[in-house]
């Protein structure tokens, strides 16, 4: 018995002893492929920022330039659908409320104004997030809740109540040339269609040509183009940009759209959503012979009569906004989450209270919060600013926070030839269907972020960031992808 005994604690022993030599092996290996990257010609005059940790020891398994200060783009999107979902839950719903002030008189005339209430929902009316009802049918269902309050004529106006945000809709560091365009949308207390619109080109055949504006969906009262347009070479793509700001009516279009023979279509930012919205209800009560003083919008803190709800929007749940917000890397929907959770801790939803509240949170989980300098929720700013060691080390503590925040956080995140900006990256390799990785793309930026799980089992939190390098954007991250695959082997 001595002797089995002996003979089985041998054979433990040598089986631990190659375990924990495999495990060397893939430490150094991951060690040594880290270093390589960072080594990278390309890089030489920039900076590639490396953090690998390992979420159930703590342990940082690779590491460059980790406490360097880079350019986080839209992998920045992460710190903020994290922060959100345990800050308001998954199953926050923003709400939107039909109100109105004064009195409705035996005749059916309101004697006071209509208020659409927003709290910063950013999905109402939206024409791209599925299983929510569209612009379209959101006006029916309040015009519909306006006849059954036995409203017949509106005294007053009916107003887009954007107070629950600040006036300042864009940041103050995204770029001019961006701010015309949907991605660079602002975002207010009272969002509509997701604060985009549609313009639609006819395309000319020949590389030079004018395109010629067709038509504007939605229809926006005094919005004005002047069209500077050219064609560009067949198939070139959209390389088209607005300019024009918030609350800002007077547009320019500059760049190229492809010659062609069709309609080319180009998506652009609503100057005043609060606005808009208020115009087209006026509209459609219009239409039902529901008339009103006229419409207009309500921007910052006023003082406001007391009112009477008279239907209510929910949103979809949180979880279903940070899905598509990381997904699909819409900036609309990080900006709404900041500003959400300074509305709830200081009543008035700002970009800087948002960006507090992330920092004080943090900070109260023991992270490094000075490696970060935030100057918006998206990562559209080139002026954020984050170290690759704390947002690794974001991703390995949110790992180990609420299961429901942490299951919706990590379903959010795209996989590796599967889903999202990463459906069509790394099939074929270890990496396809274990790597979640959430990517950022700014000029001179390219940045992965996420998670990896093992063939080993081990679950691991990463962060690759580089910045300034000497090659492509695509070749840039062909070489961050290529890590990643090896850190599944």
């Amino acid at each position: 018995m001595k002797v089995a005994a002996y003979l089985v604690s041998k054979v433990m022993s040598v089986f631990v002893l190659l375990f924990m030599s495999q495990v060397i092996l893939a430490q150094s290996g991951i060690k040594m492929a880290a270093q390589q990257l960072a080594n990278d010609p390309v890089i030489r005059n920039g900076r590639m920022a490396i953090c690998v940790i390992d979420i159930s020891t703590g342990q940082i398994l690779a590491a460059a330039d980790e406490h360097t200060m880079v350019a986080p783009a839209s992998a920045q999107k992460l710190l903020t659908t994290a922060t959100a979902l345990i800050k308001l839950g998954p199953g926050y719903r923003y709400r939107t409320s039909l109100e109105y002030s004064g009195h409705i008189d035996p005749d059916g005339n309101l004697n006071g104004s209509l208020y659409l209430h927003g709290y910063g929902d950013p999905t109402l009316g939206s024409p791209l997030l599925e299983g929510i009802p569209k612009a379209g049918n959101v006006l029916s269902t309040l015009a519909v809740a306006v006849q059954r309050a036995g409203i017949r004529n509106i005294k007053g106006q009916i107003i887009g109540d954007a107070s629950a945000f600040e006036s300042n809709a864009c940041v103050r560091t995204w770029q001019w040339e961006d701010m015309g365009n949907y991605y660079a949308a602002g975002i207010w207390g009272l969002n509509w269609h997701e604060n985009l619109h549609y313009l639609n080109f006819q395309q000319q055949p020949t590389p030079g040509q004018r395109p010629l504006l067709e038509s504007l969906e939605p229809d926006i009262p005094g919005l004005r183009f002047a069209n500077e347009l050219r064609s560009g070479a067949r198939n070139s793509g959209d390389n088209a940009y607005i300019f024009g700001a918030p609350y800002q009516f007077d547009r320019y279009i500059r760049g190229t759209i492809p010659a062609g023979n069709s309609i080319f279509t180009i998506k652009g930012s609503i100057p005043n959503p609060p606005l808009l919205a208020a115009q087209l209800l006026e509209q459609r009560l219009a239409s039902i012979g529901i008339a009103a003083a006229g419409s207009g919008s309500l921007i910052g803190v006023a003082p406001t009569p007391e009112r009477t709800i008279i239907h209510q929007f929910s949103s979809p749940p949180l979880s279903k906004i940070v899905e598509r917000a990381n997904m699909k890397s819409v900036n609309l929907y990080c900006e709404s989450m900041l500003k959400t959770m300074a509305y709830h801790e200081k009543s008035l939803g700002s970009t800087k209270g948002g960006i507090d509240v992330i920092y004080a949170f943090w900070k109260n989980k023991g992270l490094p919060v000075k490696e970060v300098h935030l100057e918006d929720g998206s990562g559209l700013s080139e002026a954020n600013r984050m170290t690759a060691n704390f947002m690794a080390r974001m991703l390995a503590q949110m790992a180990k926070e609420d299961r429901t925040a942490f299951d919706a956080f990590y379903a959010s995140i795209p996989v590796a030839g599967r889903s999202g900006s990463m459906k069509n990256r790394l099939r074929g390799t270890a990496a396809e269907g274990r790597v979640r990785a959430k990517s950022g793309t700014l000029e001179n930026v390219r940045a992965l972020a996420g998670y990896v799980e093992r063939a080993d089992g081990k679950r691991l939190a990463y962060a690759l960031i580089a910045n300034d390098y000497n090659c492509s954007g695509g070749q840039m991250r062909q070489k961050l992808e290529r890590f990643l695959v090896h850190l599944c082997k």
